[in-house]
């Protein structure tokens, strides 16, 4: 068995046989599918893993060799960091950096705790707005907060991309209209 020690940002990126994306997992565990010819290394990452008698380079993305159905969830899990990643880090209101969440129409006039009613805000905004509406300060928002779509979102969240992985997830930028 090789000697796998965790690296930092260490991840492989499973597909289907059929080159669909399906999930992350530890460089650990797309080592042993690979071992185990469960699955077929696509591509390497940096390093090699070695054992007594082997030695195998990392796996960055692997290949499962039987094809495996998945039910997928429709819709992107709402928390805090997902917020935050969907809206870079930045305050909706002034652009600033964001430390906390705000809902836009405020929850104790009846706002929802969903994607389109919150976003990421600093900590002078969020105080400042309070329980009023972004219109009744005569504020407006950069971008309308939306749910987040695509396959990284569904399969990667919050999680930072390997640039390995651009040619199997869709992560083109929208284009500026």
């Amino acid at each position: 068995m090789p000697d796998i020690r965790p690296m930092v940002g260490s991840g492989a990126l499973v597909l289907n046989a059929t080159y669909e994306p399906l999930c992350v997992v530890s460089v650990r565990r797309a080592a042993i599918l690979v071992l185990s010819a469960k699955a077929v290394c696509v591509a390497d990452g940096d390093g090699v893993l070695h054992s007594a008698r082997n030695s195998l380079p990392v796996p960055s993305v692997v290949r499962l060799t039987r094809f495996v159905r998945v039910p997928y969830r429709t819709h992107v899990g709402l928390s805090r960091r997902a917020i935050f990643a969907r809206d870079g880090w930045r305050c909706a209101y002034c652009r600033g950096p964001a430390e906390t969440i705000d809902h836009v129409f405020p929850r104790s006039r009846g706002g929802r705790h969903a994607w389109e009613n919150v976003v990421a805000a600093c900590a002078r905004c969020n105080h400042t707005k309070g329980d009023k509406t972004p219109a009744e300060l005569g504020w407006r928002l950069h971008a309308l907060p939306a749910a987040p779509k695509g396959t990284a979102w569904r399969v990667l969240g919050h999680r930072a991309p390997d640039p390995r992985w651009a040619d199997w997830l869709d992560l083109r930028e929208p284009e500026a209209a």
